[in-house]
């Protein structure tokens, strides 16, 4: 009896993710969190990531007050300084995420690491924490385009993460997340109406937008993101043509083209120049 369940204990186990090896933990330096079904319930596991960006800081234009201020953040977590979480913030295809895999790049080689979570696992983060306090490496947790609805349960795992929890922060962990909203939550007329105001003008927030801006506010560092310029648009065409290969000539003959580009996008952005860029120089190169 007892060797045909060891069997079926070894056969069950062949469905269940296995932790990472040694091997796999020094050779990757992305990794994602992943959930699988089993009879077993949802198990929850790393991944390693086989194919990073290599994005760097110098690639990313006009944003060089972003940039400057998660360089110097993410270069004091290495050292082992003291370092906040970011929330990046700010419209759409503007670097926000693209500063953070440009951190990796820049500091893997120190020993930096990245795991991307999912909203939908953010439930995990205690689990994920738990793993990430036994390495030696230095982690970064990455929530890409956060945001939140009414009652989520994420909301409260990532509020418990960033300060809040009874277990102390793990040192070598922090979070970096993006968001089109700067406060992560929807926000309606009707929450002006908690609004209090005191006799000597004073005004203070109801119970309602204090919740809805808890959240946020336990990241230390926000960086906040805008449309570029016309000029700034254009610029960052420039560079992307020229890391395509494009001569000067050729990059002044398609300023009439890239913002034709923008125009039907109707956005101006990092992501849309080098959409554009890829497109001119498959065509023209």
């Amino acid at each position: 009896m007892n060797e045909k369940l060891e069997q079926l204990l070894n056969h069950l186990e062949t469905f269940l993710p296995k932790p990472l090896t040694e091997d796999e933990w020094k050779s990757s330096t992305a990794f994602r969190w992943r959930r699988r079904d089993s009879i077993f319930g949802s198990i929850g596991f790393m991944q390693p990531v086989k194919h990073i960006s290599d994005i760097t800081f110098e690639d990313l234009k006009n944003i060089d007050r972003q940039r400057d201020a998660i360089r110097d953040n993410t270069k004091n977590f290495i050292q082992k300084k003291p370092a906040n979480n970011i929330l990046l913030t700010g419209a759409r295809g503007t670097g926000k995420s693209s500063l953070i895999k440009a951190s990796l790049h820049e500091f893997a080689g120190q020993g930096l690491r990245l795991v991307e979570v999912e909203k939908d696992h953010l439930a995990d983060l205690a689990d994920i924490a738990d793993i990430l306090a036994e390495r030696p490496e230095r982690f970064i947790v990455f929530c890409d385009d956060l945001s939140f609805d009414e009652g989520e349960s994420g909301y409260k795992a990532m509020k418990s993460a960033l300060d809040g929890s009874v277990s102390a922060q793990v040192d070598n962990i922090l979070i970096y997340a993006t968001s089109n909203r700067r406060h992560l939550l929807p926000e309606y007329m009707k929450d002006n109406e908690s609004y209090a105001y005191g006799d000597d003008g004073e005004i203070h927030p109801g119970e309602v937008v204090e919740e809805k801006i808890s959240l946020s506010e336990r990241f230390g560092l926000w960086l906040s993101f805008y449309p570029p310029k016309q000029d700034e648009y254009l610029a960052i065409v420039a560079h992307w043509l020229t890391h395509f290969g494009l001569s000067a000539a050729q990059i002044e003959a398609a300023r009439s083209e890239a913002l034709i580009w923008a125009l039907e996008r109707g956005s101006r952005s990092g992501r849309v120049a080098w959409q554009f860029a890829k497109h001119w120089a498959g065509s023209h190169a």
